[in-house]
């Protein structure tokens, strides 16, 4: 009804966190191609060079939003525990932030979230005032629950949402880590002690 009369609703799945507004969005844009033919300069005034797109009807925006939010879940759980068994390696004495410094630099790893990484390790080296308790706020369930729907296999993003369930009841070290990693690109409540 609404579409004869030259209204259409579309979804739009935004990533960027706090840092969104300073550099620019990710869009990926659901809904009438010919609607999104149209926005597409305020799609691009919100973004990041390249950082939007059109990815199918409606509702597919906000879908692709959530499968990018589940594989989040698995490489913060990554980073968590990788950090967490370099810090476990006392005789070593390894500077946390250091070795993420290195990484940014040509590694395979290197990504935003590793100089997020670092920030972290700068600000509190050994997370002492975090408590390691990590909230989920839903779309990692939702990823695992559309892979078990489809018969998709998503093991890793089925154990990184099991372990934020885990965090609640102990404060591990990567728990630590990824929670204020989410304060950081989400502006995400992090449980002081």
């Amino acid at each position: 009804m609404l579409k004869e009369k030259g209204i259409y609703f579309m979804d739009v799945g935004t990533s960027g966190g706090l840092f969104g507004l300073k550099e620019g969005y990710c869009l990926t844009v659901g809904g009438d191609e010919k609607a999104f033919e149209i926005n597409k300069p305020i799609f691009k005034s919100l973004s990041s060079e390249n950082g939007f797109g059109y990815v199918g009807p409606s509702g597919s925006g906000h879908f692709v939003k959530m499968i990018h939010n589940g594989i989040e879940y698995g490489i913060l759980q990554a980073m968590g525990e990788g950090f967490s068994l370099m810090e476990s390696k006392k005789e070593f004495s390894l500077d946390l932030e250091k070795i993420a410094s290195i990484w940014e630099n040509g590694s395979v790893v290197r990504s935003w979230l590793l100089s997020l990484v670092k920030q972290v390790f700068k600000k509190n080296p050994t997370l002492e005032s975090i408590e390691g308790y990590v909230e989920d706020s839903g779309e990692g369930r939702w990823t695992v629950l559309e892979g078990i729907e489809n018969k998709i296999p998503v093991p890793v993003l089925s154990i990184s949402l099991m372990e934020r369930f885990s965090s609640r009841s102990k404060n591990a070290f990567s728990n630590k880590l990824i929670s204020s990693l989410r304060n950081l690109f989400g502006g995400h409540r992090v449980k002081k002690r």
